[in-house]
This record gives C-alpha cells, sequence and structure tokens, in this order.
C-alpha cells in the first residue's frame, strides 16, 4: 500500500473524509513556502496536494497562476521543489505527498530521472493535467511501476463513454473537478455534484475527493459530505498572496479541514 492508500483506509476506519490542500512550491519564496507546508498536517490536512510552477498552466485560474508566477520570479524550480519535500520528509513520513503540475518539467528532465528523484525524495502521487489516457505509456505506467500513484480528473464534462478510459490506469483517488472551468472561478454546489460523485463512485472503487470552488468551512462540508473528501487551493494561496503570517494562513487551513472533517 502507498501512503496515498494507507491514509485513505485510516479515514474509513474512523468514518472520517478527507481534507487535502493544495499550495504551490516556492510561493512567494521557499522559506515561507515550507514553513506553511510544514505545518499543513497539524492544521488538519490529510494528503497535500503540491504545485510545481509552470510558465504556461492550463487548468489554473488567476489566483494560482499568480502564485507561480511568484515562485518563478522567486527562480523556484523542479530540483527546488524536490528538495522542498526532502525537507518535509525529513521531520513527516506519513503524510502523503502529490505532485500537481505539467508533463513539460518532466519530460525536459527524463521520465526514468524524474520518477527515480521524486520516489526518493518521498513523493506518492502525481496529477499531471495535460496528458489524457492515451498518452498512459509516457508517465502514467512508469510511475505506478515506481510505486508513485497517478491521479486523474474526472469532470462534468466526462460523461459515461469517456469514464472507463478515465478510470482505467487512475490509482490513489480520483479527483472529480466539480465545475467546468479553471480553478477559483466558481462555487461548487453540493446538489449537483453529488449525482455526479455517485456516478463516478459506481464505476471504481478509488476515494473521490471533490475540488475546484470550495473556499469556505461549510463549503468543505457540503462538498466532503457527498463525497470521500474535498480539495481546497485556490482560498489557502489568496491567504499566502495576501502576505498573511504563516500561523494565521494555518488558521484558515484549519478551519477548512474542520470543516471537511464534520461531514
Amino acid at each position: 500500500m502507498t501512503r496515498i492508500d494507507r491514509r485513505f483506509a485510516a479515514l474509513k476506519a474512523e468514518g472520517r473524509k478527507a481534507f487535502v490542500a493544495y499550495i504551490m512550491a516556492g510561493d512567494p519564496d521557499v522559506e515561507r513556502s515550507l514553513a506553511v507546508m510544514k505545518g499543513l498536517p497539524e492544521a488538519g490536512v490529510d494528503v497535500i496536494e503540491l504545485g510545481v510552477p509552470f510558465t504556461d498552466p492550463m487548468a489554473d485560474g488567476p489566483t494560482i497562476q499568480a502564485a507561480g508566477q511568484r515562485a518563478l520570479a522567486g527562480h523556484m524550480t523542479l530540483d527546488k521543489t524536490l528538495e522542498m519535500v526532502r525537507d518535509f520528509r525529513a521531520g513527516d513520513a506519513e503524510t502523503p505527498i502529490v505532485l500537481m503540475g505539467y508533463y513539460n518539467p518532466i519530460y525536459s528532465r527524463g521520465v526514468d530521472r524524474f520518477l527515480a528523484e521524486a520516489q526518493a525524495a518521498g513523493i506518492d502521487g502525481l496529477i499531471v493535467v495535460d496528458l489524457p489516457p492515451e498518452e498512459d505509456d509516457e508517465l502514467c505506467i512508469p510511475a505506478q511501476k515506481a510505486g508513485i500513484d497517478f491521479i486523474r480528473l474526472a469532470t462534468p464534462t466526462t460523461d459515461d463513454k469517456r469514464l472507463p478510459k478515465v478510470l482505467e490506469n487512475t490509482s490513489g483517488f480520483v479527483y472529480y473537478v466539480s465545475i467546468t472551468g479553471i480553478t477559483g472561478a466558481a462555487a461548487a454546489e453540493a446538489t449537483e455534484v453529488g449525482p455526479e460523485v455517485s456516478r463516478i463512485k459506481a464505476k471504481t472503487d478509488l476515494p473521490v475527493i471533490v475540488g475546484f470552488g470550495i473556499r469556505t468551512p461549510e463549503s468543505a462540508r457540503d462538498i466532503a459530505g457527498i463525497a470521500d473528501g474535498c480539495v481546497v487551493g485556490s482560498a489557502i494561496v489568496s491567504e499566502i498572496a495576501a502576505e498573511k503570517p504563516v500561523d494565521e494562513v494555518l488558521r484558515f487551513v484549519r478551519g477548512l479541514a474542520d470543516g471537511a472533517h464534520s461531514a
């Protein structure tokens, strides 16, 4: 079992929903980013989703795009992102970490080298949004052979014909995108998301986690209540962008986590 598998098994045994928090590596700088990252588990975060800054993102809305630009302006790289993970792992061997990014930096580095370095650093899963299932031989299959989960996104436009292909080689969990569009663009509605989550869960035994459009403890509770958990990214990144102290950012995260865990 991977760390992700163990974490979801433990949550299921406890009858709790998962709270996943997204931050951008190196935003606004490595020191602050790492301080927030190290505080996330104590703030109630079950899985950390760590963004790798990239010049040409596709799924990210303005808030996360700006975070990526701040990180790149501070000379953040894939190497430094993996170094962040190694620093985190020195004090936490259990919290799952999922890298979210795009294929170009991985391709440039070389898949075999990247996977070896990611596995050694302590990465548990990958979300690479610009690699569709038709390209599974590129990264998905090699990642799973290296013991790293490959997490796929399903969306409101993933119909019953497409869904089996999306789920075919997915592992760890399924990330359901609650809205049509980019991150931070609209609010997720449990009444609309619920039937879609049920449709996906009828086709897979993997946990289904819902992201995009969750900004408050109440919405975290409502969305987690109809899924296996929820992801919050833009709302947390906005707190970091506002230059709030690390402990204040983590208090905000704690509120969201408590909302999800109350479901």
